[in-house]
């Protein structure tokens, strides 16, 4: 009988993972290759790298753009789609997101974006994402093609990926499996860093000594980690079998050798400096997210060749007595010191509501940046930030077909996207938001017709 009884219970535990695995799980069909040359005619061509193209033609074959221009000579197999009246951007890129890695907050199984313990430099995002969750067509719906996905949890979460928002795999998503190495920056003193901050602060009730010590503590082991992998490396390349494998240290050595990136928050004037004066002690590469003081220190970020990831428009001012408008025109005060920048939405939503990243670009544009500025910083400044630019972020000869159509600016809430191509793939841009608007339209148009009838 109790044998019988847990041979019950297995089951219904298999049975509730396969029905809630069912109830997440998007059911739009990702696109199939592109078998033959397409040619977009007539729309003005935005293609952020150069000049506007009014009236022109982007020819794709095979995933990739073979022309640009105002030529009207197309290729006999090409099939020709007449965007007349219409513009064309590239695919936009929120570059700082959780998407593919959560699903619903409170659920937690449907959470895979931390691990536990403090040193998680072997975590790669690319393999927990989940390629049928709802919110990626809902995503690509709103005109965000591509998007970083971020690992979070202990004092090193691991490394991101770029994905693309189509595909059946999380190989067919994966534009890039590492994208840079995340790191939480210590506090050393109370004040705050926002939202979303991070770790790195004291014990509770432990006061302005003991979060310093415990910020200097955590400071030191990044230096001792360093060093650490740096006499590993050193080992395992003249000693292979002597040296025993460490994945936390072999995971280390692409940052400690500079091919990747540590992407640290830091939004106060001292974060931003300690952080650049470390990466520098350290010879790192070094892509800053939230950037909040980033235009008091610009000379500091440009000598040190440092982009800033803006994590918000939308979001209040650090400081009780800054400007009302202080978030909002950072954008344009980063473009005016000339500080590498690109625009992110992640401390309004890292997953449900990356969709509204463009109007994050929209709200800098009423405050002062030119639209052009504001275009580029979701497109081709993040691909250039997160190296992807000889792939995505403007529409070049060359580069993946991955773009949008629309009828107009896509920085207008009232604009609408009315299609989309990832590597030349036309995708679907119906979603779970498309198929209740539908549906509910339904139910109003029978509920006339039933008033009509009495």
């Amino acid at each position: 009988m109790k044998k019988n009884l847990t041979i019950l219970s297995v089951a219904a535990v298999v049975v509730c993972g396969i029905l809630a695995t069912d109830v997440l799980a998007h059911d739009t069909v990702p696109a199939p290759a592109q078998k033959k040359p397409i040619a977009l005619v007539g729309a003005t061509i935005h293609t952020v790298s150069g000049d506007i193209i009014a009236n022109g033609t982007v020819l794709f074959d095979k995933g990739k753009i073979t022309y640009v221009g105002d030529s009207t000579s197309l290729p006999a197999d090409a099939e020709k789609v007449d965007l007349s009246g219409k513009h064309i951007y590239p695919g936009m890129f929120e570059s700082h997101s959780q998407i593919g890695l959560t699903e619903i907050a409170s659920i937690s199984a449907t959470n895979d974006f931390a691990e536990t313990g403090d040193n998680n430099a072997n975590v790669k995002a690319q393999v927990a994402i989940n390629p049928d969750s709802e919110l990626i067509p809902v995503t690509r719906a709103g005109g965000v093609l591509l998007a970083l996905s971020v690992p979070s949890g202990g004092n090193i979460a691991g490394k991101s990926v770029v994905l693309q928002m189509d595909g059946w795999t999380y190989e067919d998503l994966t534009l890039k499996a590492t994208a840079a190495m995340h790191i939480s920056w210590p506090q050393f003193s109370a004040g705050g860093r926002g939202r979303r901050g991070g770790g790195g602060g004291g014990a509770p009730g432990g006061g302005e000594g003991n979060m310093a010590s415990q910020a200097e503590r955590q400071l030191q082991g990044y230096r001792d980690l360093i060093q650490q992998t740096k006499a590993y490396a050193q080992m395992r390349q003249s000693q292979p079998l002597d040296q025993p494998f460490d994945l936390r240290l072999e995971g280390m050595i692409d940052v400690v050798e500079g091919r990747l990136p540590i992407l640290v928050r830091a939004d106060r004037l001292a974060e931003i400096q300690s952080v650049i004066s470390f990466a520098a002690e350290q010879n790192l590469k070094l892509i800053i997210l939230g950037g909040y003081d980033a235009p008091l220190c610009a000379d500091l970020l440009k000598k040190h060749d440092v982009p800033v990831i803006v994590s918000a428009v939308y979001r209040t001012p650090l400081r009780s007595n800054d400007p009302y408008d202080h978030a909002y025109s950072l954008p344009k005060r980063l473009a005016d010191a000339g500080i590498k920048f690109c625009i992110s939405g992640t401390d309004r939503s890292e997953s449900w509501n990356v969709r509204t990243l463009p109007f994050h670009a929209g709200t800098a544009v009423a405050f002062g940046l030119s639209e052009s500025e504001a275009i580029r910083s979701v497109t081709l400044s993040p691909a250039e930030i997160l190296g992807v630019a000889d792939r995505v972020g403007s529409i070049a000869v060359g580069k993946d077909a991955t773009l949008i159509v629309t009828d107009g600016t896509p920085l207008n809430a009232k604009t609408q996207i009315l299609s989309a191509y990832i590597q030349g793939r036309h995708v679907d841009l119906s979603n779970r938001h498309t198929r209740l608007y539908e549906k509910y339209q339904q139910k109003y148009q029978q509920l006339r017709e039933a008033d009509s009838q009495k």
